[in-house]
């Protein structure tokens, strides 16, 4: 499971799948000792990346498990853009662009944009595919995308989800045997590929590059990686921002709160369902504001195109099974697109089609394979039987949306790993910088409520809000843009309760 204006994998869309038995939710709260530095650095050899033109590409071997240092390596696939200004280069500044299992690799040619003139000048900026992922040594459950959607007989998580029980219980079998087929191919890999574990990855790789304190930035998952490195490593945060965040202590541990007291999944655990329901609700009401030349879907008024996407839906649950859309991935395409806020008029688009033809492209699945290892390792999931009887709270709560996000971890329920090395707090380790926190106020993944936890759960933080909409703050608001090159640059903070604004509305052809 953006908004920032680099480019991002659609997996990172792909809002996640967990996993844990409640027998060993007790393990969550362990926490693990900081690598070593008898742990090997390592040598990063960099060349002319093979197509990114323009930046330099590198392998680093780091150890399989940290607790053997010396064992069984495994290698990670890492890029960077070289800082503009070489004399005055204050260091490396690292991006994660989320998840979990979004590949920095891919990411990274669309990211120095985003920042400013002086942070582009001052740093170099590098990222990586993190252990599992991509191009490092990854969690490979099939050897294709198409292998795996072939087996998963169009069950995708994210691309749709089940309706009614027999859909329900194709899902909860087919995700069974997906589990078992990913543990004879994982092997030990599996119960490596933690956050933990990417921290201390990403430890090691600022040592490689010689760099004293770490800069980084990370977007969506990438804040709870942040979050961790700072617990484990606080004295060697130079800069961390924060840029819509998962709320660490939802993530990483168990709350019963809700539905008779049940065991919620980690998305609704962090009311992502709640925010998601919020987000289209804007959607609809600024859409139905302005006239069809700007949203393509308006009704005319606010209200009248709730109706209109109520009565679209209702069209579809009504369309026989064999239909080339379904309610279900009609749902799930809203809510892949609502992420996106520059994406609405084209979301806009897409529903009107459907409206007039029926019909309308649907986005191809991808492969989640590292993100089901990482996030079903150490996010702790109820069993599968829970998931049905939290189908009808989850629509109850949050309406259609709800159920997309109750099935996105879905997977988790059966996976047959649990991570060696997990991280589930303390999270107010004091560090020796303090951490920029930022989060739009209307985001459909990554709630606003998870930012002020985050900022309030770190030691020394603080919160920027940008009043906006969509997942990602970077690219949506210039004001917020200065803050942080300042912030990166200089280390200096925005003043306490700084509020930014978007730089353009949703539909409004203008500021």
């Amino acid at each position: 499971m953006a908004a920032p204006v680099w480019r991002l994998p659609r997996s990172s869309r792909i809002l996640l799948v967990s996993v844990l038995v409640l027998a060993s939710l007790s393990a969550f709260l362990l926490t693990p000792a900081p690598a070593s530095a008898a742990v090997p650095v390592p040598k990063l050899s960099w060349r002319a990346c093979a197509k990114e033109k323009g930046f330099q590409c590198a392998t680093a071997w780091v150890p399989l498990d940290y607790s053997h240092p010396r064992g069984r390596m495994i290698h990670l696939a890492v890029i960077r853009y070289r800082a503009a200004d070489p004399a005055h280069r204050i260091g490396t500044l690292f991006l994660n662009p989320g998840g979990p299992g979004g590949s920095g690799v891919a990411a990274l040619p669309g990211a120095p944009g985003g920042f400013s003139a002086g942070v582009r000048a001052r740093f170099d900026i590098a990222s990586w595919d993190p252990r599992g992922v991509g191009a490092s040594t990854p969690v490979k459950c099939f050897a294709s995308a198409k292998d795996e959607f072939r087996f998963l007989d169009g069950m995708v998580a994210g691309s749709s989800f089940p309706v009614g029980k027999v859909e329900m219980g194709g899902w909860i079998r087919r995700y069974r045997a997906f589990g078992r087929h990913c543990e004879r191919r994982g092997g030990r890999l599996l119960r490596h590929v933690s956050t933990a574990d990417t921290a201390r990855d990403m430890d090691l790789l600022r040592r490689a590059v010689g760099d004293r304190r770490l800069s980084y930035y990370g977007f969506s998952y990438g804040t709870f990686i942040g979050a961790t490195y700072a617990n484990l490593f606080p004295g060697r945060v130079r800069a961390l921002v924060l840029d819509s965040n998962v709320e660490p202590r939802a993530y990483a541990r168990p709350q019963i709160k809700a539905n008779g007291g049940q065991f919620l999944p980690t998305e609704l655990r962090e009311r992502s369902d709640h925010s998601a329901a919020r987000t289209l609700n804007a959607f609809l009401d600024l859409c139905g504001a302005a006239d069809s030349a700007h949203c393509a879907f308006s009704a005319g008024s606010p209200a009248a195109t709730r109706a209109k996407y109520a009565a679209l839906l209702q069209r579809l649950q009504h369309r026989p099974r064999s239909a080339k859309v379904t309610y279900a991935e009609t749902v799930s395409t809203t809510g892949l697109f609502l992420g996106m806020k520059a994406s609405w008029p084209s979301l806009a688009r897409l529903l009107e089609d459907l409206w007039m033809t029926g019909n309308f492209p649907m986005l191809p699945p991808t492969q989640p394979d590292g993100l089901l290892a990482i996030f079903c390792s150490e996010s702790p999931n109820p069993r599968a039987s829970a998931f049905r009887s939290l189908d009808r709270f989850a629509l109850r709560r949050s309406g259609p949306l709800g159920l997309l996000k109750l099935w996105l971890t879905m997977g988790c329920a059966s996976w047959p790993a649990t991570a060696a090395d997990r991280y589930a707090g303390p999270w107010d380790r004091r560090t020796a910088n303090p951490v920029l926190v930022t989060n739009n106020t209307i985001d459909p993944n990554t709630p606003y409520r998870g930012a002020v936890a985050m900022a309030r759960e770190l030691a020394r933080a603080r919160l920027l809000t940008v009043d906006g909409y969509g997942h990602g703050v970077l690219g949506n608001s210039a004001c917020a843009a200065r803050y942080i090159s300042r912030y990166l640059i200089a280390k200096a903070l925005p003043p306490k309760g700084t509020v930014c604004h978007q730089d353009q509305q949703p539909f409004s052809g203008g500021p």
